[in-house]
């Protein structure tokens, strides 16, 4: 075989390519060092083209920022649809554990100002399962109720929530079917805003946006920041611009109909977003998923830290398995980290505390945007650049790995976001 037809050759070009650029660096790496008095006027240009790369996008973030907090306001400022009947709906609600704030998060389902039939189907994986206990209290407690327990082992793939909604399915009565996560809390009016979604026209699933709610302790509150601040403005954002294309699992209707269209939920059970699988899905078959102007609140629980960071690493390294341009883009969404990197790099330039001060600023609106649009209280004001800091760190981390830690399992995520369980030796 003679060199040109040789396979191996591009790659030995290469390689010969890449060994003479990396001599060439260490040629002039050797001599600066050796050039003691040029040391430190080369770490001074470094550093100061590192304070200005810094400043880019910090410079782009705060004018992100400012254009999320206008976004946030005009988006719940919408009216929501309403119904124009009112269906029978089962209300499908996995449980697994005794959660914090379990048995208020269910109740506020139990009291919806829904005049049509509900049915309240729960399901569990394990019949000595401590969250059957609190479904017996409600059962007691709402007589008048259409109350369901299925308990199955069976499962379909490593996410176990699926294997539950498969299970549950089987049991479901209606055909207007509302998915439901156990650590959600919703208003009275959620079922009429939701159906009235499902109603309009060429909508195929409605999922909804939801803000943090913290359990007592110090680490919640930074977990609820980076949902109400780093979250859901920028699902508005990307909306608005066309790039978001979610569904949350906090919040899935859809019609029986459209579940069997998208070939049912066992095909789901191996994805780690099921719930953005899910939304594709649906969009596939031309219908949309509609994103109703309100929230439902999701718990915050992790009381340490080691807990709070491996699940939002786990969230960020969801969102990059699934989006990874756009996971890439949410860069913008941290002005204040990159504004104090400039200020390190430029040993506390004036201009780049100024421009700290400017991104701090326009964080401190977004967050009063936030808080104004979905009638939240304004507070943890000083919480927030600590929280910005943290949410920076996470991201940065997000790129360096696609493992996850699940429910006590380790797993890896590929480019389509499905698992595939990690045996450590």
């Amino acid at each position: 075989m003679n060199a040109r037809s040789d396979p191996r050759r591009p790659t030995r070009v290469r390689s010969k390519r890449y060994a003479t650029l990396f001599a060439c660096i260490v040629v002039v790496f050797s001599r600066v060092a050796a050039s003691y008095d040029a040391a430190p006027h080369i770490a001074h240009i470094l550093c100061a083209t590192l304070a200005v790369a810094f400043a880019l996008p910090a410079v782009l973030g705060v004018g992100y920022t400012c254009f999320a907090a206008l976004l946030v306001r005009g988006f719940f400022a919408r009216s929501c649809a309403q119904p124009s009947s009112f269906p029978s709906v089962t209300l499908v609600k996995p449980l697994c554990g005794d959660e914090w704030n379990l048995e208020h998060n269910l109740t506020s389902f139990f009291e919806q100002d829904y005049p049509g039939p509900v049915q309240f189907l729960f399901g569990v994986h394990d019949p000595a399962d401590v969250a059957l206990k609190t479904v017996d209290m409600l059962r007691a407690r709402y007589p008048k109720a259409q109350v369901d327990v299925v308990v199955d082992s069976r499962l379909y793939g490593p996410n176990r929530k699926i294997g539950n909604l498969v299970n549950m399915l089987e049991h479901a009565k209606y055909d207007v079917l509302c998915f439901a996560d156990s650590d959600v809390t919703v208003e009275r009016d959620y079922l009429l805003h939701v159906v009235g979604a499902l109603q309009c026209p060429g909508v195929g699933l409605v999922t909804c946006v939801y803000r943090g709610l913290c359990a007592p302790g110090w680490w919640p509150g930074f977990a609820a920041a980076a949902t109400n601040y780093h979250f859901l403005p920028g699902v508005v954002t990307g909306l608005a611009l066309g790039r978001a294309r979610p569904c949350f699992g906090q919040t899935i209707a859809m019609e029986r109909a459209m579940l069997d269209r998208i070939g049912g939920l066992t095909q789901f059970a191996h994805h780690l977003a099921e719930d953005h699988a899910i939304g594709c899905a649906v969009r596939r078959t031309g219908a949309t998923v509609s994103i109703p102007p309100f929230t439902v609140r999701h718990a915050c629980v992790e009381t340490r830290f080691t807990k709070l960071f491996a699940h939002e690493l786990r969230w960020s390294r969801t969102i990059r398995s699934v989006d990874p341009l756009g996971h890439l883009g949410s860069a913008l969404m941290h002005p204040l980290p990159f504004a104090l990197l400039a200020v390190l790099m430029s040993e506390g330039a004036a201009w780049a505390w100024a421009l700290a001060g400017i991104a701090l600023v326009a964080r401190l609106v977004l967050k009063w945007q936030s808080d104004r649009a979905v009638q939240q209280t304004h507070r943890g004001l000083w919480l927030l650049p600590m929280c910005d800091v943290l949410s920076f760190i996470i991201f940065i981390a997000s790129f360096f790995s696609s493992r996850v830690e699940w429910r006590g399992f380790s797993f890896n995520v590929d480019g389509n976001g499905l698992l595939s369980p990690v045996h450590d030796e």
